[in-house]
């Protein structure tokens, strides 16, 4: 953050509070006075730069603190005020500087230099009397001494003059007296004496041209103007001329001249092709101070273009070209080979001889210069030389002066400005190349047309009051001085017994009322003339007031205040000074009053406010005016904005918070760089800050926070780094060429605030990607230089990339190019894989090589195959692209393939051996499947890899499906890695089978399946038809039949065991009975209460039907269909069955349902 400690304070002196009254000024006629100029001089106030004149800021119109004459005029206008003020004569006040400015390091701006020394000048001006009082002519305005004017306007010859009565004027033309009247083209302008030539109606202005004087005349004398000699501008047509081509030695120095014709002023010269292309110029080809075009040596390619010298005249507005140059250069190399322009040593190495330097301008050792003082010292010199000579400037005895010396045209010229007499000596520059050096000396001579050290200024007394007119000039050679009043000589003028002329003064002693004249001051040498016009006023005037009357007057608390009260009078009035209307005067303490009347107050406080008021008076009487003092708090700026730094992008805050007195209305406003700032759609300014969104490059700069009121102002300075990417590197150049290597060098561009960190170098070939850029390699943000290596013929092109933390430059402008030399391939292509496409081929694919492994015209590849593992001959063959494939081979057969690089220089080394298959088919279903159900929540599954897997597997696939009965569930499908061989299922249920296909896969697809199902679990028959019987009606009638004759079977068993007990029947049976069989020790069928519970071991099944589960002693079980019988005693005839089915028992089929007819009809 750079604080600038400056603050105004423009309230020092005040600031007029009723505009009227300036409005009022203007109208009396002191609108244009130096009295109102000597107010706007309040611009360097209180430490403080105001802006300059064309900045509308809030401190514009305000009045400051008044210059203090004594303080800030040179010596000798010091001298001369304090002879005025000896002699009384008061003139107004005039603005103080105040403090010198606490901006370190700064300088004003150029509008306030030059309204500072507008102020000095009228500071150190003539007296002004009010212009109500009589006075002699004085002239304001006038044109210059030199007055060139466009032939194709009229003609202007200003001259304008006040006096009291108004002057009238009148014009000499050649020291003859010019009358108007008698030329209808010459007219004056009314209350002027400005001369207007109309061309209108015809005329020549040549004519005219001639030396013209003016003469502004009254009866208190006659002012002169300057001796103004009028030109016509001129811009003649350039001769004719044929010229012959240059014929020229290539490495010879040449001078293509110029000599435009003569102008007026003289034209500016600059060189051009007759295509209006510009010559680009360099150290070795460079324009001189005189027009002509200089060659240090010629080189080949000068001559593919021709030079035409082009002429711009600044009144026409008109550019002549002269007819063009055209080179032929001998040379011993006629072909323009780049690999020569890049060599280290170019010169010989095209064949042109190195020579030590000699000068084309100056000629010889020694030369002299003469400048006027004031003027622009040129110095100039131009060497010729192989290699081109450098330009070096000394001064004998002596250092450059550097804060006015500069170098120019590739420090072939020396520029010195606003020479002064110290500057002369002699210089001499050193031209040096590696050849050897020369030097040549130019001894400069400083003379100086004349310039003031007194200018006699107005002189206003008081009859019988003493007086002298001073005009005191130098120069060299030393002027002359020639007084003159009322335009004649003073030895033509009436004797006056009250003047003395000595030397350079006029005395006047015990002035009366005659003595009143213009007097004429010319002093001159050979070099020039100066002309001051200075009159001689004797006045009786009582006191009177020249500022507006009650003034209100507002300044900055602690700050030094001058508050004036111009007058005037003659004899001079004496001036005092009251607060609030108390009798004692004011002088003295904090107070002080100086001998023209101001009063200063060294500090102002809060108890400084009231009214002040001064008297002026003299043996003619007495005035007075008042002035209103009010003081108010400073503005002041509590939170400056601070010093930033950001990327490009990011939004950026600056703070300007302030502080000011309530009574005075404040403006913050910003200035970018010195200027006002624009703010855009990316800026917001809000009372307190300034936001920048998307920060861009152009953004950098000093920031400025300007709080103003009306009667001072705080500046607060930040400035802003944006970091942004690296400028582009330039003009690259390729040195130390070589057949492997290059060294590439560049000039870097602007890091933009943020370092490079790294250079990328990027090659471009012509051959197999045109167009194409590759990265070539990196280096370190701290090169410029660095050596590539390159691969053989590769036409190669360079371009570099800076990089830093924000990121990449736009690449350079590429580099010419350079072939290297061919070679046989020193590498084989990469990536070599041997694949098939379809089960009866092999493809053989590589990645083709790149233009810098080529390293020949023409590569192509060598393609060998054959059979891993036997003993077959290579095939082998040619190709251009980066594929072959081998048809009719076995499916999925290994192979051994070689691929070698080739190009029209030989072959490259032996490849590698790669080991590729042919195609793939779809492989065969997988072994040994098996299923196994340890229990009945989950399923085992097994199987072997396929006997012929035709390729690589990529897996398995098993499919599988619940079902039950004739339902199906929904089909699951898991897939397996190729190692994969077993898989474990959990069970949905523990009823459902499941049946499984699997099948393994390559990349051609899935092979043959193997199927299986799962076991089926027990009981699955009954559960099948469970589910499909136990809701249905008819279902549910036959159980109801069933328990009825179950009921009727009871009751008649019953009825049986009462008539007798036991059947025996063991000797009628084929099957012995079962150990669970009920019987006695006897071998009979008891039929005792058992025999009257339900039937055990049957349930009903999921269709309906009964199912016989694990009892082997049921009547189900004996015979088919109830076809055993009882015999008329009861006993059984039937055999035992007991049948059983491997199937039903594994649940394909229900089991057959027992008739309970069947039972019932045996029992009974």
């Amino acid at each position: 953050m750079r604080r600038l400690a400056a603050r105004g304070a423009a309230g020092d002196a005040g600031e007029a509070a009723a505009p009227a009254a300036d409005r009022t000024d203007c109208a009396r006629g002191r609108g244009r006075s130096p009295w109102r100029l000597i107010d706007l001089c309040a611009i360097w106030d209180s430490g403080v730069v105001l802006p300059a004149a064309d900045w509308k800021g809030p401190s514009s119109g305000v009045a400051g603190r008044r210059l203090n004459k004594a303080e800030v005029l040179s010596s000798v206008q010091k001298a001369q005020f304090q002879r005025l003020e000896a002699a009384r004569l008061r003139g107004p006040g005039s603005r103080e500087r105040g403090p010198v400015l606490r901006m370190a390091g700064q300088q004003p701006p150029p509008g306030v230099l030059a309204a500072l020394l507008l102020c000095l000048l009228s500071l150190g001006g003539a007296i002004e009397i009010p212009m109500d009082l009589s006075q002699p002519p004085t002239i304001t305005k006038q044109s210059v001494k030199d007055h060139i004017v466009d032939p194709r306007d009229n003609i202007l010859i200003e001259c304008e003059a006040k006096g009291n009565p108004a002057p009238s004027f009148h014009w000499t033309r050649n020291s003859r007296f010019f009358n108007i009247a008698k030329d209808p083209r010459v007219s004056m302008r009314r209350r002027s004496g400005t001369l207007v030539i109309d061309f209108r109606s015809g005329g020549r202005p040549e004519e005219y041209e001639g030396e013209y004087q003016c003469f502004a005349r009254n009866k208190f004398g006659t002012a002169l103007s300057n001796r103004i000699r009028l030109q016509v501008s001129k811009s003649p047509l350039w001769p004719k001329e044929n010229l012959d081509p240059v014929v020229v030695q290539e490495g010879a120095p040449l001078t293509l001249q110029c000599n435009p014709p003569p102008g007026l002023p003289s034209p500016v010269i600059f060189w051009m092709s007759s295509s209006m292309e510009p010559i680009t110029q360099d150290k070795r080809v460079s324009q001189g101070h005189n027009g002509d075009l200089y060659f240090s040596s010629v080189m080949l390619p000068d001559m593919q273009t021709d030079y035409s010298c082009n002429a711009r005249f600044h009144f026409t507005h008109t550019i002549q070209q002269k007819n063009a140059f055209t080179l032929k250069v001998l040379t011993n190399h006629p072909y323009n080979d780049s690999s020569l322009r890049n060599h280290p040593d170019m010169y010989s190495a095209r064949g042109v001889a190195e020579r030590t330097p000699s000068f084309m301008y100056p000629q010889g050792t020694a030369s002299s210069q003469m400048v006027l003082r004031g003027m622009d010292l040129l110095l100039e010199c131009i060497a010729s030389g192989v290699p081109t000579p450098d330009i070096a400037w000394y001064k004998k005895g002596g250092d450059l002066p550097s804060d006015k010396a500069k170098f120019e045209n590739f420090n072939k010229a020396l520029r010195i400005t606003n020479v002064s007499e110290e500057d002369s000596g002699e210089y001499f520059c050193l031209a040096s190349n590696k050849m050897g050096s020369i030097r040549h000396t130019i001894s400069v001579r400083v003379k100086a047309a004349p310039y003031w050290l007194d200018e006699p200024k107005n002189l206003i007394l008081a009859p019988g009051e003493d007086g002298r007119l001073v005009c005191r000039a130098s120069g060299n050679p030393k002027p002359t001085v020639q007084w003159m009043v009322n335009g004649e000589p003073l030895q033509s003028a009436p004797p006056n017994p009250n003047r003395e002329v000595a030397g350079d003064t006029i005395i006047f002693r015990d002035t009366q009322i005659s003595s009143r004249a213009v007097y004429q001051c010319n002093t001159s040498n050979e070099h020039g003339y100066l002309l001051a016009n200075a009159f001689v006023s004797v006045l009786d005037v009582p006191p009177r007031m020249l500022s507006p009357r009650n003034q209100l007057i507002r300044v900055i608390l602690y700050n030094r205040t001058r508050l004036d009260c111009p007058f005037f009078g003659s004899p001079i009035p004496t001036l005092r000074w009251f607060k609030n209307g108390q009798g004692s005067n004011l002088d003295g303490g904090n107070y002080h009053v100086y001998e023209n009347g101001s009063l200063e107050i060294k500090m102002t406080r809060k108890e400084d406010q009231g009214i002040y008021t001064c008297v002026a008076t003299n043996i003619l009487g007495k005035a007075e005016n008042q002035v209103h003092l009010e003081v108010k708090d400073p503005t002041r700026i509590y939170r400056m904005p601070e010093d930033q730094v950001a990327k490009r992008g990011t939004t950026v805050q600056l703070e300007c918070r302030v502080k000011h007195d309530p009574s005075l209305k404040l403006t913050v406003s910003w200035l970018k760089d010195d200027e006002p700032l624009y703010v855009g759609n990316r800026m917001k300014k809000e009372d307190e800050s300034l936001t920048i969104f998307g920060v861009a490059e152009r953004d950098q700069g000093s920031y400025t926070c300007i709080a103003s009121t009306e009667l001072d102002q705080d500046l607060a300075k930040a400035y802003l780094t944006v970091l942004g990417r690296p400028d582009r590197p330039r003009d690259l150049e390729l040195t130390d060429l070589a057949e492997r290597s290059v060294r590439l060098t560049w000039i870097p561009g602007d890091d933009n605030n943020s370092p490079i960190t790294d250079y990328v170098v990027q090659f471009e070939e012509d051959q197999f990607q045109p167009g194409v850029w590759h990265d070539h390699s990196k280096f370190p943000g701290s090169v410029n230089s660095a050596i590539l290596h390159l691969s053989p013929y590769v036409n190669y092109q360079f371009r570099v990339i800076a990089v830093n933390e924000v990121g990449s430059s736009h690449p350079s402008l590429p580099s010419e190019r350079y072939r290297t030399s061919g070679a046989p391939p020193e590498s084989n292509p990469a990536d070599v894989k041997g694949e098939g496409t379809r089960k009866n081929n092999m493809e053989i694919t590589w990645t083709p090589m790149n233009a810098t492994s080529a390293f020949g015209p023409n590569l192509r590849y060598i393609v060998k195959w054959r059979r891993r593992e036997t003993r077959e001959a290579w095939s082998n063959v040619t190709v251009w692209g980066s594929r072959h494939v081998v048809g009719q081979t076995p499916v999925y057969v290994p192979y051994e393939i070689r691929v070698q690089a080739e190009n029209d220089f030989g072959k490259g080394p032996e490849p590698d051996t790669v080991i590729g298959y042919s195609g793939e088919d779809l492989p065969s279903a997988p072994r040994r499947f098996r299923v196994r159900q340890p229990n009945l929540e989950m399923i085992h599954l097994e199987w072997d890899h396929p006997e012929h897997p035709n390729g690589i597997l990529t897996g398995y696939t098993l499919k599988y499906v619940a079902f039950n009965g004739t339902k199906v569930g929904k089909q699951i499908v898991e897939n397996f890695s190729p190692n994969q061989t077993k898989f474990t299922m959990q069970r949905a249920d523990p009823v459902s089978r499941y049946r499984f296909t699997l099948s393994a896969r390559t990349q051609v697809g899935s092979g043959e399946a193997a199927t299986e199902e799962s076991p089926a679990p027990p009981n699955e028959a009954y559960t099948n038809n469970q589910a499909d019987i136990a809701t249905q009606g008819w279902f549910i009638g036959l159980m109801c039949a069933i328990a009825l004759l179950v009921l009727i079977l009871l009751i008649v068993c019953f009825i049986k065991r009462s008539r007798g007990g036991k059947y025996p029947v063991r000797e009628k049976k084929d099957v012995p009975l079962g150990p669970e069989d009920p019987k006695e020790e006897d071998g009979s069928f008891d039929y005792s209460d058992e025999d009257n519970k339900p039937l055990q071991g049957s349930q009903t099944s999921l269709d309906g039907t009964i199912k016989q589960q694990e009892s082997d002693d049921s009547l189900v079980d004996y015979g088919e269909g109830g076809e055993g019988q009882f015999n008329e005693d009861g006993s059984f005839i039937g055999q035992y069955t007991v049948k059983k089915d491997k199937e039903e028992t594994e649940g394909n089929e229900s089991s057959e349902a027992t008739s309970p007819v069947n039972a019932i009809y045996s029992l009974a």
